[in-house]
């Protein structure tokens, strides 16, 4: 049986989760969003938990429980913390900057990279080196933080370009080496 898909959902003071039919509605402080399940799966919410359970146990249906249960569990805590990716840029004259809500990257190229910002997704900008993407959708903010960082990924070489804030990049000697 799966692990993950056993453990109950534990649901915060401040998040509503609504379950009707196939669709599941989370709303919070941060905002509000909705999942549509697998027929095989059933959400149960009793009390401050939620209970994700499956019909059988096929193959397909053991893969959505697990699913299922992740997936509703990141959205309880986005709706009621967030998610947040730090990215950093390291060369010299790498530097970000907001305009409006979009954000301008400067990264070695002959112009700059205009980045627009997507419905539900904020941008902060601390410093011109670091980046923060924040919003309530897990997913989201993790594509939008991977298409940023795979605009100058970070080099092997000398190590420059747009990295997550705890990457380590490995590092290769180059010609001298040999």
């Amino acid at each position: 049986m799966s692990r993950i898909g056993k453990k109950p959902v534990q649901i915060p003071a401040g998040v509503e989760v609504a379950v009707n039919d196939k669709n599941v509605v989370v709303k919070g402080p941060k905002g509000q969003l909705d999942f549509t399940f697998a027929e095989c799966i059933s959400v149960n919410v009793e009390g401050n938990e939620a209970v994700v359970t499956r019909a059988n146990d096929e193959r397909e249906s053991r893969a959505m429980h697990g699913l299922t249960r992740a997936l509703l569990h990141n959205m309880v805590v986005g709706v009621s913390e967030g998610y947040t990716k730090v990215l950093e840029l390291v060369g010299v004259g790498y530097r970000a900057q907001l305009k409006g809500k979009d954000l301008n990257l400067s990264l070695g190229f002959s112009h700059p990279v205009v980045v627009t910002c997507p419905e539900g997704i904020t941008f902060e900008v601390p410093d011109q080196t670091h980046i923060r993407v924040m919003g309530i959708n897990k997913q989201q903010v993790g594509q939008i933080a991977a298409e940023i960082r795979g605009i100058r990924p970070p080099e092997p070489y000398k190590g420059k370009g747009v990295r997550y804030q705890d990457e380590h990049v490995r590092r290769k000697l180059g010609k001298a080496a040999k």
